[in-house]
């Protein structure tokens, strides 16, 4: 399945904000407080609450590094 060109840049921070707090997530938490019987659900919570914080973010942030980084000389 192909999406539109102008939809990529959005699609690419849907998809990199919701990869990015799994694994963050779940890092932060099984670090903080190991593996436990309600992890699971903990960790679907965590991710639920912080990535609609993640993907503003990356939809913001990433057009402005990809700017920062096409100036640096090669």
């Amino acid at each position: 399945m192909r999406i539109p060109a102008r939809f990529a840049p959005i699609v690419f921070s849907a998809l990199l904000s919701a990869i990015m707090v799994c694994i963050v997530s779940g890092f932060v938490l099984t670090t903080t407080q190991g593996f436990h019987s309600g992890l699971a659900m903990q960790w679907l919570r965590s991710c639920a609450t912080t990535w609609p914080v993640a993907f503003p973010t990356v939809a913001i942030v990433a057009p402005m590094v990809r700017n920062i980084i096409g100036r640096i000389p090669a």
